[in-house]
C-alpha cells in the first residue's frame, strides 16, 4: 500500500506533474495541500480521469487540500474546528481491500513572521491539531497523518539551521507542541527507519535546488497500528526537478495492507 504526500503549491499550475507523478508512482492514497483554489476551480474531472476518489477543501488563492484514493472513501472531516475558516485540514477512512486506515491530509500554518497573530494561529492550529490527534487514538486504528506541517523537528532538518532561528518553523513553541503530537503515540515515519540520515522534502526557488539546501518540513505521522506495517519511505525528488515545480517534492511510504 503506497501512500504519497505533496504541497504542490497550486494545483492548476502544477497539474500536468501532479499527473504525471500518478502515472509514474500509482500511489495507492495520494494527499495534497496548497491547493489556491476555490472548490470550484479544482480540476476534479481531471484528477478523477485518472482513477481516483477525489475530496477537497479548496480556499481561493490559499490553501486547500484533498485527497485520492483509490478505494472507496468515507467518514469525511473536513476542519478541526468550526470556527476554523481556512482551509488546512481533510480527513478520511479510506477502506482497503484488507483493513482499512484513517488518513488526514494537512497543511499547517507558516507562522511567520513571529510575534504576530500568524504565529498565535499556528500554535492555536496546532493545539486542536493536538486534540484531533488524541481522539483519533481512542479507535485504535491505524491512522496516518501526512502533509505539509511547516515544522522542523530539530536543528538537523535544515541544511542551514543557523539561518532559521527567528523563522517561525524552528521555534520552541512550535517544536514543543510537535512533540506534543508525537508524544501521544505517534511515530515521525521517516525517522523510524533513518535514525541517524536527514534528505530535504522543501527547497525554496532559486538555487536552493541545485544546491541542495533545504528543509525536512513534510512529515509522515503514524499511530502504533501504522508504524508497524510500515516498511519504507522516500522523499521523490524528480518533480522538483523539472520546470516550473512546486518548492516541495512528495513523500512517499509503503505499509503493509
Amino acid at each position: 500500500m503506497k501512500i504519497a504526500t505533496w504541497n504542490v503549491n497550486s494545483i492548476r499550475v502544477r497539474l500536468p506533474h501532479v499527473i504525471d507523478f500518478i502515472k509514474k508512482q500509482s500511489p495507492d492514497v495520494l494527499l495534497l495541500q496548497e491547493l489556491k483554489a476555490q472548490d470550484q476551480d479544482i480540476p476534479r474531472s481531471d484528477l478523477e480521469d485518472t482513477g481516483y476518489n477525489v475530496i477537497f477543501k479548496g480556499q481561493k488563492a490559499y490553501n486547500g487540500v484533498a485527497i485520492l484514493s483509490k478505494h472507496p472513501v468515507s467518514d469525511i472531516v473536513t476542519s478541526l474546528y468550526d470556527s476554523d475558516e481556512q482551509a488546512r485540514y481533510l480527513e478520511c477512512w479510506v477502506d482497503s481491500k484488507n483493513s482499512g486506515f484513517r488518513v488526514a491530509s494537512i497543511y499547517l500554518p507558516n507562522g511567520n513572521p513571529i510575534n504576530t497573530e500568524k504565529f498565535e494561529y499556528k500554535i492555536e492550529w496546532m493545539t486542536k491539531l493536538k486534540q484531533r490527534a488524541n481522539k483519533l487514538l481512542d479507535n485504535e486504528e491505524s491512522i496516518i497523518l501526512g502533509g505539509d506541517f511547516n515544522i522542523c523537528r530539530e536543528d538537523r532538518d535544515a541544511a542551514n539551521p543557523e539561518t532559521m532561528k527567528n523563522d517561525a518553523l524552528f521555534q520552541p513553541e512550535a517544536r514543543a507542541k510537535f512533540r506534543e503530537i508525537i508524544n501521544l503515540g505517534y511515530y515521525d515515519a521517516w525517522r523510524s527507519l533513518n535514525p541517524n540520515k536527514t534528505n530535504w522534502s522543501y527547497w525554496d526557488y532559486g538555487r536552493a535546488f541545485e544546491q541542495n539546501k533545504g528543509l525536512r518540513i513534510d512529515h509522515f505521522l503514524l499511530s502504533p497500528f501504522a508504524i508497524d506495517k510500515l516498511k519504507s519511505i522516500e522523499i521523490d525528488t524528480y518533480h522538483r526537478s523539472l520546470e516550473k515545480p512546486s518548492d516541495h517534492a512528495p513523500v512517499i511510504i509503503n505499509i503493509s495492507d
